[in-house]
This record gives C-alpha cells, sequence and structure tokens, in this order.
C-alpha cells in the first residue's frame, strides 16, 4: 500500500514546505528521519488532532489504523515555536489540547483549521502572535551562508532554534537528498561521490539510520514494503 502525498514549496520565510498526505486502510509506515519541526492536522477515527513534531533524527515504524488524512506545514531551519522548548521536541510531539473541527489552540490563543491554500496565513497569524519565531542567521549557515559571529555562539544559535547540531542537520538532509536520488535511479556509487560519503558501506549505515531503507529498496521498491513517509530532494546540501 502507498500513501498519496501532495506538497509544494512556500514563499513564506518561516515555512519549508506545505504537503498533504492519505492512506487508506491499517497499515506500517517507515518515517524516515527529518531535521526540522512541522505543524501537523489529522483525524484520528474522526476525531480532528492538531500537533507541533519535532526534528526526528532516525528512521521509525508507526502503525495506522483506517482511513488516514493529513496535512502539514514543514517549517524551514531557523523557525519554532516559542512556547515549546525544542529539546522537549526531538522525537516527540505536542499535542493541542483543544481540538474541533474549526479551530485549534495554540498557547493558550484559538486559532483557524487551515486549508492547504490558507497554510501561509496562519503561519502570519502565528508570527504576529508572537508564537512562531524565525533566527534567521540560523537558516543561512545551514545552507552555506557565513555568519558574523563566533563559531559557538553560531553553534548555540543553531541548537536553540532547532534542537540540532549543524552536524546532525547535515547528515539527516545528506541522507534524505542520497535516499532521493537513488530512487530516481542514480546509481549508487555515484550517490557517494555527490552527496560526500567516504564509500559504499558508509553509505548504507547512514541509509538504514535515517531513512529506514537500503539503497536497492530504494531503487527497487517493493510493493510489500512499509510505505515511507514524505521524501522529497532537498534543494541543496547543508553545510556541516
Amino acid at each position: 500500500m502507498a500513501i498519496e502525498t501532495t506538497h509544494r514549496e512556500s514563499d513564506s520565510r518561516y515555512v519549508s514546505r506545505v504537503w498533504t498526505g492519505r492512506i487508506e486502510g491499517a497499515a506500517r509506515m517507515t518515517s524516515i528521519a527529518t531535521s526540522t519541526s512541522e505543524l501537523v492536522f489529522w483525524s484520528d477515527a474522526g476525531v480532528p488532532r492538531v500537533s507541533v513534531r519535532g526534528p526526528e533524527t532516525a528512521a521509525s515504524t508507526a502503525d495506522i489504523v483506517g482511513d488516514s488524512e493529513t496535512f502539514g506545514i514543514t517549517l524551514a531551519h531557523g523557525t519554532s515555536m516559542a512556547p515549546l522548548p525544542n529539546s522537549a521536541l526531538i522525537d516527540n510531539q505536542w499535542d493541542s489540547p483543544n481540538v474541533t473541527a474549526r479551530g485549534f489552540v495554540l498557547a493558550g490563543e484559538e486559532f483557524e483549521v487551515p486549508g492547504v491554500d490558507d497554510a501561509e496565513a496562519l503561519v502570519d497569524r502565528l508570527v504576529r502572535a508572537g508564537i512562531l519565531v524565525r533566527d534567521p542567521m540560523v537558516e543561512d549557515v545551514v545552507w552555506g551562508g557565513i555568519a558574523r559571529v563566533g563559531t559557538r555562539s553560531v553553534q548555540r544559535r543553531v541548537a536553540a532554534a532547532t534542537g540540532l547540531t549543524q552536524g546532525a542537520i547535515r547528515q539527516i538532509e545528506r541522507a534524505r537528498l542520497a535516499a532521493a536520488l537513488l530512487e530516481e535511479g542514480t546509481p549508487a556509487l555515484e550517490v557517494v561521490h555527490r552527496c560526500g560519503y567516504f564509500d559504499q558501506p558508509h553509505l548504507a549505515r547512514s541509509l538504514q539510520r535515517f531513512i529506514g531503507r537500503t539503497a536497492t529498496q530504494l531503487q527497487r521498491p517493493d510493493a510489500s514494503a512499509h510505505p515511507l513517509s514524505l521524501l522529497y530532494k532537498p534543494r541543496a546540501l547543508p553545510d556541516s
């Protein structure tokens, strides 16, 4: 069984991507590692849910029971929820305590549940409310920019905004790029060179840890295998 997904990039500085997903029937899904947080809306047995999910530092398996439709707003590196400590969100999530089909509560304020086309409008409201904050330096240095502060200050600001180190972000994004290239049919040896791995065993260890697949499984998908969560090619390879 496959996951039906759609996704798009965003013109908001606070957002990396907006996506939707749909699964029918009971299944197990492989959730791949991700270095960003996201705001997720879904329905569980007809009950609406809203969560803030933190970065996932390794691939994991999740059980899905019944039909599931999910809508998510993936935040850009350096964007975080001010009321929620990033350290508490690593490999974890925060669930809104009060959700209806029309609204949800975050940091004591009520917001309307958006549609895919309204994602940026919700983000703007969260920014104005002081709930969503952004450190522009973090995204710049993650993707190769030069900071005007010392190395230790950079490390502290990256950790404060993401909950991860620059090295952890690079490892996760590199594995996601490698997996996307392999799915496109790129030979494993070429992926090793393009993504900066030492050799094929190094690539294999990274894929197993962060994607939960081997190179062969990505190049030759097995219809009986657990579906993967949203996998898309990063815009570039982040600096370490």
